[in-house]
């Protein structure tokens, strides 16, 4: 293991700087998952995939308040709006910001993440104020990761052309920007137009992150300089072979960042954690899943660490063991290699 470490090492690897971005400070969800040259660990829901039956979700609430007081990093809920069969993964299910609201309930610290919403389908406005609801009542625990989106059936159900959700993108993130930060933005878009009035309430501590995920059909300088971090897929995740073309790619990103502020790099992996903590990384569903004991998984952080690599959400819901016990193995075994960061503290929620 060591060895391999030490091989990731040798490759060329831009300093991160550590210099935060401003806006996010004092940011709590952006402070416990992110800090230059570490990495932590968070978890994707849903913790079991919707095969017909809502009642594979039963219970993963009380899961959620257990990695919360284990201290993971972060939880992660997608963002489908509509189960298309042909794609064959409904996601979620629960609403991301709805579902957000309610776990924001039933935790204290975990930062809340979703992975990613879809700015292309929906209008900022609705997004800023579900967004900076859920802020607030968190106590500044949201962090968005935000997309273009994928599921092109999605488009004509909303009644917005796919071609073009490239420009709709940037557009919904700069107007989403507008109404966060100022007190009365005067925005002129194709999205819409707006003058004298105020998005309430305010994001807890003056903004919220918004980490790209893949390119979203934008240019990588671009990304550089709009996003807030950087969410993408991991590369072949068998050997070090792929976290070191996973650095590669952070550093081309890294060096386009305007000013050196750091800014977060995230990866995901579905994994199915075994029993036996020596069992090899093995490929399984065509590279989609990886299935590993413990030592493997620890040695791929270990390695995604050494490239650049901030935060690792893990999926795992192809598990065939139950969630319960790979969650109290990732919180024993795992977890205190890759500690949550200490931060600021959640704002006051009494609300």
């Amino acid at each position: 293991m060591d060895r391999k470490i030490d091989s990731i090492g040798e490759m060329e690897n831009h300093h991160q700087s550590t210099q935060l971005v401003e806006n996010f400070s004092r940011h709590p969800g952006f402070r416990r998952m992110f800090a230059p040259n570490k990495l932590t660990i968070g978890l994707f829901l849903p913790l079991k995939f919707y095969v017909g039956q809502m009642d594979v979700l039963k219970g993963q609430a009380d899961l959620v308040e257990s990695i919360d007081k284990r201290n993971f990093a972060a939880i992660w809920v997608r963002d489908v709006p509509l189960f298309d069969p042909a794609f064959g993964d409904a996601g979620q299910l629960f609403d991301p910001f709805v579902y957000l609201s309610y776990l924001a309930a039933k935790t204290k610290n975990v930062s809340l993440v979703t992975g990613s919403a879809i700015f292309t389908l929906r209008h900022p406005i609705d997004l800023a104020k579900a967004a900076a609801s859920i802020d607030v009542l968190s106590g500044g625990r949201l962090v968005l990761g935000i997309a273009s989106g994928d599921r092109l059936a999605e488009f004509p159900a909303y009644g917005i052309n796919a071609d073009n959700r490239d420009v709709r993108f940037r557009e919904t993130v700069e107007y989403f920007r507008e109404l966060t930060h100022n007190r009365s933005p005067e925005i002129q878009s194709s999205l819409g137009r707006m003058k004298g009035l105020e998005l309430l309430p305010k994001p807890a501590t003056g903004g919220i992150p918004l980490v790209v995920t893949g390119s979203s059909r934008q240019s990588l300088d671009w990304i550089a300089e709009h996003s807030d971090g950087w969410l993408t897929y991991p590369q072949a995740t068998t050997n070090e072979l792929g976290p070191i073309m996973l650095g590669q790619k952070i550093n081309a990103w890294r060096e386009k960042i305007p000013g050196g502020v750091f800014k977060p790099h995230m990866t995901n992996e579905w994994i199915d954690l075994v029993e036996d903590a020596h069992y090899p990384r093995t490929p399984l569903r065509g590279g989609f899943v990886l299935r590993t004991g413990r030592l493997g998984l620890i040695q791929l952080l270990e390695e995604w660490q050494a490239v650049g690599v901030n935060h690792a959400a893990l999926g795992i819901q192809f598990s065939n063991r139950p969630s319960e016990e790979v969650i109290q193995e990732l919180a024993e075994e795992v977890l205190p290699l890759f500690p949550t960061h200490a931060g600021p503290n959640p704002l006051n929620t009494s609300w």
